[in-house]
């Protein structure tokens, strides 16, 4: 990444995307002081890096999430790193104190010789408590747009996600994936079983889709989970442990296939993990010491960087318990 040609657009895009979505002149500015220091941060330290700018909504407002990836060197400890005045190259150490304090919201995880990940949200007010969960899509290798997709919604109480994986790839893929995901904020209030049958239904023009809706009822406790294809789910449980989910075969959007729900324990503080098949699915939270603790999309975009393939449309969503 070049700090000069590369930075500069970045925060031209920034700051159009903080006049678009109405942040405000204080915290469009804001909002180019946190693009700044995360480009020049990973133009001087960082190996491989990426950075995605996107909008984020809620219910009465729009604010700009920023997740900065890269592959290495990783710092010791990110909250030292953090603090003004700390600096391991002899500047004056204040890029990651700026990025945190002109946020609304931030969490990062970095490891030694694996690499770090950032999280920054910048809203026009506060967002009181930490996101219940987090997705990232990532194309092909070559392809601009990605046939994966996820969505989240809460409806009469009920936190619902879903992972879509549309057949093959390129426009098409993600035409059923738009389809999947349009039906899935519009489809009546249910349990995941139900909501994968009206998802089916939608489909029927689209080439079709893997896909999964998991739901995490009001408490914790439960997780009711309903499948269709390829699309993993795991629950990671508070004490380590790890259970995969069931899908059932078929493709969402053709013939007429099997869909059942399945319940599995969810206890406070557990983590759902659902991905395509353009993630492997070997990895272990147990090779990233903290990572559980940290946010869902931190989770995520170390899950997407790690075990995603460029040999395929890959997406990752982590969903915690709700307290």
């Amino acid at each position: 990444m070049e700090s000069g040609s590369t930075g500069s657009v970045v925060r031209r895009a920034a700051e159009r995307l903080g006049r678009q979505l109405e942040l405000g002149e204080a915290r469009t500015a804001d909002l180019v002081i946190v693009v700044a220091e995360l480009t020049s941060n990973l133009a001087k330290h960082a190996e491989d890096p990426a950075l995605l700018l996107r909008p984020v909504r809620r219910a009465d407002e729009a604010g700009v999430e920023l997740i900065a990836v890269d592959s290495g060197p990783g710092m010791a400890d990110l909250a030292i790193s953090s603090r003004d005045g700390h600096s391991t190259v002899g500047t004056l150490g204040i890029g990651l104190g700026a990025i945190v304090r002109q946020a609304t919201w931030f969490d990062g995880y970095s490891l030694p010789g694996r690499g770090t990940v950032l999280a920054v949200q910048v809203w026009p007010s506060e967002i009181g408590e930490t996101p219940w969960v987090g997705g990232l899509t990532r194309p092909l290798g070559g392809e601009t747009i990605s046939g994966d997709g996820y969505a989240v919604r809460v409806i009469e109480g009920r936190r619902q996600v879903l992972v879509s994986d549309g057949l093959g790839h390129g426009p098409l893929a993600a035409a059923a994936s738009d389809t999947a995901i349009a039906a899935f904020h519009t489809a009546p209030a249910g349990p995941p079983a139900a909501v994968v049958q009206h998802l089916h239904r939608s489909m029927s023009h689209t080439r079709g889709a893997a896909l999964a809706v998991a739901e995490l009822g009001p408490s914790a406790g439960v997780l009711r989970y309903a499948g269709l294809g390829n699309i993993a789910g795991q629950v990671i449980a508070s004490d380590g442990r790890r259970r995969g989910l069931v899908s059932l075969p078929g493709i969402a959007g053709h013939q007429r296939p099997a869909v059942r729900e399945y319940d599995y324990p969810f206890d406070a503080g557990a983590l759902l993990v659902m991905h395509s098949d353009g993630v492997v699915d070997r990895w272990q939270l147990d090779d990233y010491p903290g990572l559980v603790e940290r946010s869902p999309l931190v989770v995520a975009a170390t899950l997407l960087r790690e075990a995603g393939t460029r040999r395929d449309d890959a997406c990752v969503l982590v969903a915690r318990a709700p307290a």
